[in-house]
């Protein structure tokens, strides 16, 4: 008799990081060849608990290293208060609990929350990650999602047409401590807005269809040079992680000689404790240098390997590039090219980064930063100032963007010639450098314009720095303009609007005598004059007009 397993069959859809362009995770899916069984298992939660462990199994039997992404519906969590029999199916697999990421998927409605918070819980109590699938095309409430904290939110392609809503759920999964993933990815459109929003993976027929055996290189459309610029500290180390090779730490150096010859493109093996956090590292040409010296493989392959391994380097998922290049810097020259582990809150392994993956891309990145700096000050253009607005805007910062300038610039360089001038304006570009702190950016525009970007609250020593300074050039004395808008959360909506409302405080400066000072607040008219005296009525300010009025 014919079991419904006898037609069951799993394929493998690849999980990509966008910036690295490797595959981060494998989401193994079910294709019956007969009938519909997953709407026969969003009825049966047993039979969708028996999906999850065969969908293991399958993929045990490709003896593949990747990360696993296996597909439940929320319904089942809730009433089997778990999924024991899989935490004994990947154990059985060889894998460990952290190495697969559960997708919870809709329907939630008429779900008990309190019995689905519970089975997540445990489930991560067990060591799996926590996937939200289906957000934003499904009925997942945003109360459930921010209580079940989980470690992954994967949207719907379709949200993509309003990438406002996508910037908000990456600045959710930023305070969640989450990753966002954008799923059904089909064109290169989709994918360019998908990283400009801010995902950090995605999914879909554009990088590899679902296929039977797990893909090994997937397409990546080239970045668009108009791509997002990566935040002032770094980028995070979140975007270059791997996929880990690990085994327990009682593996024996036979087990892990076989791992790396059966996988070339592993470079190293991670040995972690029952816990899942690193003890040892196993860098794969010194320990394979080890056993196949004379006598290596028959002293050491019944051995530990943790013998031949080192102490491992981590670094926190939330760590930036630079910092996994100061935790490169730490110890011998022979160890440069080991991998570094990144661990989670728990000290639990969550992959690995290599450093050619982050020289490559910080090297990028200070090229970029380069070609975009002013010559004369060697401070950022305004691109870097506007995108940096774009992203406080989208983050929900409160900030001030100021603007300065000399007065009579011109009159000053044909007076004490362009070279004074020059002198002046790179004299300018320090002071305000060496004012800037925390998040203060100072970018310069051209000629003698400059943008300051900062918190509301370090106004004042920044003005005082640059106002109340003697300025001469070729011993003409000389003086400053200084207009700032305050933006409040909502009351702009990007770059532009914020820099159209400071237009008019920027000529109520100018028409001040002397070193100015003129600051308003986005969305409400009228300025305060801060520095100097007004001597004509100047109206300025903007206001935000609200949607569908003119």
């Amino acid at each position: 008799m014919h079991s419904w397993t006898d037609t069951l069959r799993f394929a493998f859809q690849p999980v990509v990081n966008l910036t690295t362009g490797g595959v981060a995770a494998l989401e193994i899916l079910a294709r019956p060849e007969a009938g519909d069984i997953l709407a026969e298992a969003r009825r049966d939660p047993e039979l969708d608990g028996r999906l999850a462990v065969l969908a293991v199994r399958a993929a045990a039997r490709k003896e593949t290293l990747l990360p696993l992404h296996v597909n439940v519906f929320a319904g089942t969590l809730a009433d089997l208060g778990g999924l024991t029999p899989l935490h004994a199916a990947v154990r059985e697999a060889g894998r460990l609990p952290w190495e697969v990421t559960i997708d919870i998927g809709p329907p939630y409605t008429h779900v008990p929350q309190q019995a689905l918070l519970e089975a997540v819980g445990a489930l991560r109590a067990q060591g799996f990650r926590i996937s939200a699938d289906g957000v934003g095309d499904g009925d997942a409430p945003l109360r459930l999602l921010t209580d079940m904290a989980p470690d992954l939110v994967k949207l719907d392609a379709s949200l993509l047409t309003r990438p406002s809503a996508v910037r908000a759920m990456r600045t959710l999964c930023d305070q969640l401590g989450a990753l966002l993933s954008v799923e059904g990815v089909e064109t290169e459109l989709q994918c360019a807005a998908a990283e400009s929003a801010g995902a950090q993976l995605a999914q879909g027929m554009l990088f590899a269809p679902p296929a039977r055996l797990p893909a090994a290189d997937v397409y990546l459309p080239p970045r668009s040079p108009g791509a997002a610029a990566p935040p002032w500290s770094g980028p995070s180390v979140r975007e270059f992680v791997r996929p880990a090779a690990l085994l327990p730490a009682t593996a024996s150096a036979g087990q892990v000689r076989a791992l790396l010859t059966g996988s070339p493109e592993v470079s190293g093996v991670l040995l972690v404790d029952a816990h899942g956090v690193p003890v040892r590292s196993v860098h794969r040409s010194r320990f394979l240098l080890s056993m196949s010296g004379r006598y290596g493989h028959a002293l050491y392959a019944d051995r530990p390997a943790a013998k031949l391994g080192d102490p491992p380097r981590t670094v926190g998922v939330d760590a930036t590039a630079w910092q996994v290049l100061d935790v490169v810097a730490v110890g011998g020259r022979d160890r440069t090219s080991d991998d570094v582990a990144v661990v989670d809150r728990y000290g639990r392994c969550v992959g690995v980064v290599r450093l050619a993956d982050l020289v490559r891309a910080l090297a990028e990145t200070r090229v970029e930063e380069a070609a975009g700096l002013n010559p004369l000050t060697r401070l950022p253009g305004s691109d870097s100032i506007t995108g940096e607005v774009d992203r406080r805007i989208a983050d929900g910062w409160t900030f001030a963007l100021s603007w300065l300038d000399v007065d009579h610039f011109k009159q000053v360089n044909d007076g004490a010639g362009f070279a004074a001038g020059d002198e002046l304006i790179r004299s300018v570009g320090r002071a305000l450098q060496q004012s800037a702190s925390g998040n203060t950016r100072v970018g310069h525009i051209g000629g003698d314009d400059f943008l300051v970007l900062a918190d509301p609250e370090g106004l004042d020593p920044l003005a005082a720095s640059v106002l109340d300074a003697s300025w001469s050039a070729g011993g003409r004395p000389v003086s400053l303009s200084l207009a700032t808008i305050v933006c409040l959360p909502g009351s702009v909506t990007n770059h532009r609007q914020a820099a159209a409302c400071l237009a008019p405080l920027k000529k109520a400066a100018k028409s001040i005598g002397g070193a100015s000072w003129v600051l308003g607040r986005a969305g409400l008219p009228g300025h305060e004059v801060r520095r100097g005296t007004e001597t004509s009525a100047a109206p300025a300010g903007c206001g935000v007009v609200e949607p569908g009025r003119s």
